[in-house]
């Protein structure tokens, strides 16, 4: 077995280890407060770690794009929810082509894209079931759970779309600066699913499905009645913004990027092989204000990630430091969703030995058959 010091750079490593105790505590969880466990597949898009989820309780997932739909089907998972509306009639009938071989569940938060469905599936011949998007706070899908009688009551004369429930996605959260405001977080979230179902049961209509999921608000959320499923993604890695939020210690994020110091320019600071196509740029979708530079570099609280261009990093470290060139460190990005959108395989290991390659192979783009854009 190749050790980790062996491999090229830069890399992109995984800790099975690290990794299997999140999925396992993740499952227990769940399994614990009697919730159904979803998993957001654009975290890792691989159907092979899918496949570990499942033997740990996912019973679904939730997708983010129709490609990683398609590769998880393929793959044999057969409960597929996704996240956001689908429009547009190519995109309608890639998804009504996934339904004839797996489950399908549509998302909408308003009546446009719901109705483009409805033209495609009355010339089908076959009725999908669907979630209302209700907005708990972020302001990006959903509607207010105020009006949700409103658009369910719309949503309900398309006769080939079956009403399942409700979701939300509380990612405002990752804007939180203290435990204070992630809390505040939990409490809209709640608030907005429980206020959307109350409404909805006034008006006698039944909501089977109550879903929601962020990996800082899951273990909160799992203990409320009123859900049924949970939606967490991040959780099979971790990253800095979840460290930054206090959710888990450092030491429980299993994705990390191999990289190597190839130059010291000056006394304190330190290039290294690895940037903006390795970490990205960003820090969290919301902008987390906790965060100090582009990540956290392993066994070495002096260093930080000051900046990056696209394939080299600039590390300066605060104090003293053995860092020399030459030397090979691991550095957990700060969002591993787009970290890991970055490769077509992960290194698995355990205890420094290489173990097996994992392939990302729901990242690839929208374009199936050179056909399609002749």
């Amino acid at each position: 077995m190749k050790k980790l010091a062996e491999l090229m750079t830069p890399n992109f490593l995984i800790d099975l280890d690290k990794m299997e105790r999140n999925i396992q505590d993740m499952g227990a969880l769940c399994e614990s407060n009697g919730k159904k466990l979803c998993p957001m597949v654009k975290t890792h898009k691989s159907s092979e770690l899918a496949k570990l989820q499942v033997q740990y309780g996912a019973t679904s997932f939730l997708v983010g794009t129709v490609a990683e739909a398609e590769q998880l089907v393929k793959s044999g998972h057969k409960e597929i929810v996704f996240a956001y509306p689908i429009a547009a009639e190519e995109n309608i009938m890639r998804v009504i082509e996934l339904a004839q071989k797996s489950h399908v569940t549509l998302s909408f938060d308003g009546v446009d894209a719901a109705g483009q469905f409805e033209e495609q599936l009355i010339k089908k011949h076959i009725v999908l079931d669907y979630l209302i998007i209700i907005d708990c706070g972020l302001h990006r899908f959903g509607v207010l759970p105020e009006n949700i009688v409103e658009l369910a009551q719309q949503l309900k004369q398309l006769g080939h779309l079956n009403f399942k429930g409700i979701a939300t996605h509380p990612g405002q959260v990752y804007g939180a600066s203290n435990r204070a405001e992630v809390e505040a977080v939990e409490k809209a979230e709640i608030h907005a699913l429980e206020e959307a179902k109350r409404r909805l049961n006034r008006e006698k209509i039944e909501v089977e499905i109550v879903a929601t999921g962020s990996t800082p608000t899951v273990a909160a959320i799992a203990k409320n009645q009123t859900i049924t499923t949970v939606r967490p993604g991040n959780y099979i890695f971790y990253d800095a913004i979840q460290v930054a939020l206090h959710v888990v210690p450092w030491q429980r994020c299993s994705l990390t990027v191999l990289t190597t110091v190839i130059s010291q320019p000056s006394k304190d600071v330190f290039m290294v092989d690895a940037g903006t196509k390795c970490f990205g740029l960003d820090k969290g979708a919301h902008s987390v204000a906790l965060l100090s530079g582009y990540g956290i570099v392993k066994d070495h609280p002096e260093l930080i990630v000051e900046s990056l261009s696209e394939e080299v990093g600039k590390i300066r470290a605060i104090g003293s430091t053995n860092l020399k060139v030459g030397q090979k460190i691991e550095v957990i990005p700060n969002h591993a969703c787009s970290s890991a959108n970055m490769t077509s395989f992960f290194i698995g290991h355990r205890k420094g030995l290489v173990e097996r390659m994992i392939a990302v192979d729901a990242r690839r783009n929208a374009f199936r058959e050179t056909s399609l854009i002749l």
